[in-house]
Formats: structure tokens, C-alpha cells, sequence
């Protein structure tokens, strides 16, 4: 990382690697991680959880369904604030609650696997039309809970700051009419205000609360005013861009968090793909939508202080080519070039952004797709001691942050 330029890393901490007794071990990894970070000139910028709940809560209460998260959420961030703050300046609380609300609750994709029987046969229970929105409504009490702890009792002595990471798609309506236009609202609602209004408003939107209903969770008066403002800057997570179009209510279905917005999402219009497609199925490279949501945040949402905290693209792990082969990845080095325009040009409109996270710094582990796709800008040869090699685009960066 010194050697590319770098001035900053984002990794995270294993809540389970902590707790639920305080692990000696797991304390001193992260301690050297930082010291280290710090004695080579990057800033440490610190997510406290990256979906990786510690299975005693799973077994105890179901995690993330149950209120009794909130408290030990508090605990753990409280314990790593503590221990890891008179050093880390920059904390995010949750990454991508979204993605856990949905993977884990909606398509039983991801962890712990839950959603309606009648949508997946191997789901290990859950209701696809509810559990989600509790997911998400605990999340974000747990999120605030955790600010409300380190606003209180750290925040001035240490001098750091505190936010959130957010992911969200652009959506383009497949047609000029209003009734796409508005599928297309919607659907970045449904996505990214979900969480980004009740930060800033204490609400859900107003399109959630009228098409869920009773199944969305509310929040009282006093969680509301503990989430309004619970962020001294948002971070950004952008990879790709959908077309919407308006899908009539259906009577008589079954609720569904996927169809709860009344839009069809798709990646093509008349067989013409929004962009080219990456290695991952839902990646199609449109870089024109970070500059959109960045535009739609900035009006949206009182233009808050933004790191991009991830925008990257993969490709299949092809075992087959030779080591050179493999790090030529121009494709890479065009989908940064473009995007970072873009993020430029929303500059200039007065997007209020201070920083930019490539993902990914390594190959890494890509949740269900393991290592059959590789996001890094630097190799990792699984089969030789994981050595590490720059790839062309390591190298554009450190080319590119030497001119910057």
C-alpha cells in the first residue's frame, strides 16, 4: 500500500474475533494491524460489522431479528472504541445493512439463509415479506446506539469521527414515461433511503410506509431522534446500474420484500445491456450512475460529507491462464478511470466527497461466489503461499496517486 501511494485502508473487525469473551489474541491482531498502518502513513478507516455475527447470538436470540441486538452491538462497538480509538479516527458502524437485510432475510442467499418457504425450498425458515424490514429496523437502532455511545463517551477525547456505508445501484427508467420514472424512485428508495431517510429524517420513506404497511416496523419518538443526524459522513458503496419499470400490484401476493416496490429491475433494454458485463451476474459497468446517485444524494439529502468506501469490478478466476496474463486488466484500470471521472464531474457540481476505497486491494474471498471471481487490484496466487502481485491497474493507481 506505501509503495502504491496509498494514504488510507478500510478493513473490519470480526465482532466474533473479540466476543463474546474478550479474546486477548483478537485484541492484539487488530493492535498490530493499526500500529503497523499508522508507522507506514495510512489512516485506518475501522467497519465494526461486516455481517459477521458471532453464532452464540444467532443461537441465543436469532441476532439481527431480535431487539436484544441493539444492547450488544453497543457493548462490542463500546469495547473496540476503548481499545483501538486513541488510534482509529475514522469508524463505520454497519456495511451494506441492505445487502444483510436482504441476502441473509429476503433470498436466503447469504447468512443465516432465511426467507419464505414458498421462495426457496432450502430457506431455513423466515418470511421474506417481514423479516427483512425487522433486519434493518434493528440495524439501524443498533447503528445509533453505537454513535450515541461514542458521541457520549469518547468522541471529543479522541477527536475522531463516526458514519455509515451504505450501498446502492442507480436506477434508470426503461422508459421516458412516468410511471417508470417513478418505478425508478422507488426502487433507489426501497434500496438506499430505506436507510438514508430514517438518518436524516427518523422516518421511513413515504413510499415504504404506504405499499409495506403494517409490516414495516416504526420507530418511537425517542429512537428517532437518537438516528436523525446519526452520522458525521456516509460512506458510499456503487458498483453498478439497473433499468426499472413499473410492475402493477399483483392481488392476492404473497408479500415479498422483492416485489414490495412494484418495479421489474432488469440490466438490458431491447437485448441491449445497460453496460458490459462484469464477472459477478449482477455487475453490469455503467460508470454515469455514481455521478447520478451522488447528484440524488447531495439533493435528497442536505449534501452530507461522502467517502466512496467501495466501487470496483471483478473478473472469473481463470486457473487456466499464465501469471502474466492475469494481471493484465485493462478492463480495471477503464472501469476506475471512468468512475473516478464521473465522481470528478459530481465534484464540481458540489458533491461534498473527501475520499475514494478501490474494492478490492487483494483477490479476496467473495461471499457465495468464494474465489471464482477475483475483484483485486493486486493478485493472490491461492496455489503458491497466497504471494501477491500488482496488477496493471495496481500499477495505473500508484501512477495515477503520485501525479494527485
Amino acid at each position: 500500500m506505501r509503495n502504491m501511494n496509498l494514504d488510507a485502508y478500510r478493513f473490519s473487525i470480526s465482532w466474533s474475533r473479540i466476543l463474546p469473551s474478550i479474546n486477548q489474541e483478537g485484541v492484539k491482531y487488530y493492535n498490530n494491524l493499526i500500529n503497523e498502518l499508522l508507522a507506514n502513513g495510512l489512516q485506518p478507516f475501522v467497519t465494526l460489522f461486516h455481517w459477521d455475527l458471532p453464532q452464540t447470538l444467532e443461537d441465543e436470540y436469532d441476532g439481527f431479528l431480535s431487539p436484544l441486538i441493539v444492547k450488544d452491538f453497543q457493548d462490542y462497538a463500546d469495547l473496540c472504541f476503548k481499545k483501538f480509538g486513541d488510534r482509529v479516527k475514522h469508524w463505520i458502524t454497519l456495511n451494506e445493512p441492505y445487502t444483510y437485510s436482504l441476502g441473509g432475510y429476503a433470498v436466503g442467499l447469504f447468512a443465516p439463509g432465511r426467507c419464505s418457504k414458498w421462495l426457496n425450498l432450502n430457506c431455513t425458515g423466515g418470511d421474506s415479506g417481514k423479516e427483512p424490514y425487522l433486519v434493518s429496523h434493528h440495524q439501524l437502532l443498533a447503528h445509533a446506539a453505537a454513535v450515541e455511545v461514542y458521541k457520549n463517551n469518547y468522541q471529543e477525547s479522541q477527536k475522531g469521527v463516526i458514519g455509515i456505508t451504505l450501498v446502492s445501484n442507480w436506477y434508470v427508467p426503461f422508459s421516458n414515461s412516468k410511471l417508470d420514472q417513478n418505478a425508478a424512485e422507488r426502487a433507489v428508495e426501497f434500496m438506499f433511503g430505506w436507510f438514508m431517510e430514517p438518518l436524516t429524517t427518523g422516518k421511513y420513506p413515504q413510499s415504504m410506509r404506504s405499499l409495506v404497511g403494517k409490516r414495516l416496523p416504526e420507530f418511537s419518538k425517542k429512537q428517532a431522534i437518537l438516528l436523525k443526524g446519526s452520522f458525521d459522513f456516509l460512506g458510499l458503496n456503487y458498483y453498478t446500474s439497473n433499468y426499472a419499470t413499473n410492475a402493477p400490484q399483483l392481488k392476492n401476493s404473497k408479500p415479498n420484500y422483492n416485489t414490495d416496490f412494484h418495479a421489474n429491475l432488469t440490466t438490458e433494454r431491447n437485448g441491449i445491456p445497460i453496460g458490459p458485463r462484469a464477472a459477478s451476474n449482477w455487475l453490469y459497468v455503467y460508470p454515469k450512475g455514481i455521478q447520478e446517485l451522488l447528484l440524488y444524494v447531495k439533493k435528497m439529502y442536505n449534501n452530507p460529507l461522502i467517502y466512496i468506501t467501495e466501487n470496483g469490478v471483478d473478473e472469473f478466476n481463470d486457473p487456466t491462464l499464465s501469471l502474466e496474463k492475469a494481471l493484465i486488466d485493462t478492463f480495471r484500470i477503464d472501469y476506475y478511470y471512468h468512475h473516478l471521472y464521473y465522481i470528478k464531474s459530481a465534484m464540481r457540481n458540489g458533491v461534498n466527497i473527501k475520499g475514494y476505497f478501490a474494492w478490492s486491494l487483494l483477490d479476496n474471498f467473495e461471499w457465495s461466489s468464494g474465489y471464482s471471481v477475483r475483484f483485486g487490484i493486486n493478485f493472490v496466487d491461492y496455489k503458491n503461499g497466497l504471494k501477491r502481485y500488482q496488477k496493471l491497474s495496481a500499477n495505473w493507481f500508484k501512477n495515477f496517486l503520485k501525479r494527485y
